[in-house]
């Protein structure tokens, strides 16, 4: 296998950068964060212990948002707000959890209230005050509507006392401790007014100034966790009074003077969805991060691929790495689902965009309709379901791929200096953050099977015999009848299960329901990646954006042939020839594999400063400079 040439500045690397990083639109939505991430500033510091890196963190969240431009405007936008999360991922997860609370679960919240743009935002635009997000209590996770801390009104002064009633009740891991400067938070608390919990609502809550924790707010810092350190706190409150200004309110709550409360939605469980709503943005945030974070370790893993080198079959030669389909194959196999996964995230985030618009736009309406208020609530359902779905494969993917990667690279992969071993663990807050993924994905499997309507391809069993499996579009309609055939197989065992027991019957139906799940997922993946491989415009471009495509799509077939076959989708001689088809494909992808990574577009300040990722190897060798070492 000869030693392919760097292509940085390759047309077909450069097509493939545009398709994977939103076109024309690339320089606003990814320009700033990649120049940021390039700076000396972001190097990894080896040295540093725990709470110091942690404060570099906070640091960095300074040139951040120096880099930003409008801090308000960055939050109101979900293109940039993902971005941001896709390049700081790969070198500081700190910096990107704290980044993903400020701007989105902080800032983004507080605007999309009444008096949001009203109010003096200057203290967190400058960062004088960083932002937290105080929700999950520690005995009370992915069940937030049974959150015990409570905001009681006040009716002599108008505003509310804010109190942790027991402990179990303690917000669970926000970053409220000093390190970073004042803090001030959004708390999710239940409003009770003379007694009467009316539903859980937002409150702006200052938690510490220059000399420290304000009176009555109790803060411990926890233990440290796996990843990049960040100051996780339990915190709770001792009847911390708040002025009535206090409340984040819109029309799904607002509070008169003299207690009333007045409510576009009819209960309580709606009004906490609404108020919580950036955590949809949030699972975009999260899926961003990880997705930079795949593409940082495949950059990585693919360069070191090409200069770690080995004896080979005759005496005297020496091979790299790459040349076997053993090391190559497992990194096609993880590139093509990377394309996918970016793919998905760029139509997902879209469809978030859109319908995030036109919601704004129906609440500035005067003539709302209850008919077209009702569809814009199932269409938002869905689309919600959808990030969540979205987010769940792709931090799933993104742990198998580093995982992979890290793997790939052997003792050297171990050392976090190279650029891997932290990013598996910072993956797994990804994974956890904003819903637990199986838990959303339960959610929304028992939305799905009856609640979504497969797709699935005409019946085209006449000509089966004459389908290839390097067809594209025979490809995908297989995806489709797979996610056909296990909602088909989740509504039987629903129907069948035991009656009068609602556990039992959803413990009969649940794994095929996420099985349905799983594949809707990839198949949406598929449809995104077949979408791009239109786009191409450079015809080399489109022979490999075509070949990942398909490798990807026969991976996805691989485990359902079984079933496909049985269905009669499928015949005996399309399931002997799946393992010839991936191997042909592979065998045309992996003379590509540096042009495959090159389009990932990692600053070269960045692969200069990872010793593996320039030709160089901890304890060895390291390039003096941040400029990129040519293989």
């Amino acid at each position: 296998m000869t030693v392919p040439a760097h292509a940085k500045t390759h047309p077909v690397a450069d097509e493939l950068a545009r398709l994977l990083f939103e076109g024309a639109d690339r320089e606003r939505v990814h320009g700033a964060w990649r120049r940021l991430v390039s700076g000396e500033e972001f190097a990894y510091r080896a040295e540093l212990p725990p709470q110091e890196r942690t404060a570099l963190s906070y640091e960095r969240l300074r040139l951040l948002n120096e880099a930003a431009g409008d801090p308000v405007e960055l939050a109101t936008d979900p293109y940039r707000l993902a971005g941001l999360h896709e390049w700081t991922g790969p070198v500081d997860g700190g910096l990107t959890t704290l980044a993903s609370i400020h701007y989105n679960l902080f800032l983004g919240s507080v605007l999309d209230h009444d008096g949001g743009r009203s109010r003096d935002l200057s203290a967190f635009t400058s960062l004088r005050h960083t932002g937290t997000f105080l929700c999950t209590e520690l005995e009370h996770g992915n069940d937030v509507a049974s959150m015990e801390t409570v905001a009681v009104f006040d009716r002599d002064t108008g505003g509310f006392h804010l109190t942790t009633p027991t402990e179990g009740a303690q917000k669970f891991m926000p970053n409220t401790s000093l390190t970073g400067g004042p803090k001030t938070a959004v708390v999710a608390a239940r409003l009770v007014v003379d007694g009467e919990d009316r539903g859980t609502f937002l409150f702006l809550t200052p938690l510490s100034d220059e000399s420290g924790h304000l009176p009555g707010v109790r803060v411990r810092r926890l233990p440290q966790r796996t990843g990049t350190p960040v100051d996780h706190c339990l915190t709770a409150f001792d009847g911390v009074w708040l002025p009535r200004t206090a409340l984040l309110e819109a029309g799904h709550g607002r509070l008169s003077a003299d207690g009333t409360l007045t409510s576009s939605l009819g209960n309580r469980r709606k009004r906490l969805l609404r108020s919580i709503n950036r955590v949809t943005m949030g699972k975009l945030c999260m899926s961003a991060g990880t997705l930079g974070m795949s593409r940082a370790a495949l950059t990585i893993a693919v360069r070191y691929a090409y200069s770690r080198f080995l004896a080979g079959p005759k005496a005297g030669e020496r091979v790299p790495l790459a040349a076997h389909r053993s090391h190559h194959g497992r990194l096609l196999h993880a590139l093509a689902s990377a394309y996918a996964m970016t793919f998905l995230h760029r139509s997902t985030v879209r469809r978030f965009a859109a319908q995030t618009a036109e919601d704004r736009a129906e609440d500035r309406a005067e003539d709302r309709v209850e008919d077209r208020t009702e569809t814009r609530a199932e269409e938002r359902a869905e689309m919600e379901r959808e990030v969540a779905v979205a987010k769940g494969w792709i931090t799933w993917q993104a742990r198998a791929i580093t995982i992979e990667c890290r793997e790939r690279c052997g003792a050297q992969g171990l050392f976090p200096a190279n650029g891997l071993a932290d990013l598996p663990l910072n993956i797994e807050g990804g994974i956890t953050a904003e819903g637990d993924n199986l838990v959303i994905w339960v959610k929304a499997a028992a939305e799905m099977v009856f609640g979504h309507q497969v797709t699935r391809p005409p019946d085209r069993t006449d000509d089966l015999g004459d389908r290839e499996l390097t067809e594209l579009p025979f490809l995908r309609d297989l995806l489709a009848e797979v996610e056909g055939i296990w909602q088909e197989r989740a509504r039987t065992a629903l129907r069948e299960g035991p009656s009068g027991d609602p556990v039992g019957r959803w413990n009969v139906t649940s794994d095929a329901a996420l099985e349905m799940v799983s594949a809707h997922a990839r198949l949406r993946a598929a449809d995104a990646f077949l979408a791009a491989v239109a786009l191409t415009t450079d015809p080399r471009a489109g022979h490999l954006m075509r070949n990942l495509c398909r490798l990807f799509l026969l991976k996805q077939l691989g485990e359902h042939t079984g079933d496909l076959l049985a269905e009669g989708l499928l015949t005996a001689d399309h399931v002997r020839a799946l393992p010839k088809a991936v191997d042909m494909v592979m065998a045309e992808l992996a003379p590509h594999l540096m042009t495959l990574v090159d389009a990932f577009d990692l600053p070269a300040e960045v692969l200069s400063s990872i010793p593996i990722a320039s030709g160089g190897n901890v304890g060895g060798t390291v390039p003096a400079t941040r400029e990129p070492a040519v293989l």
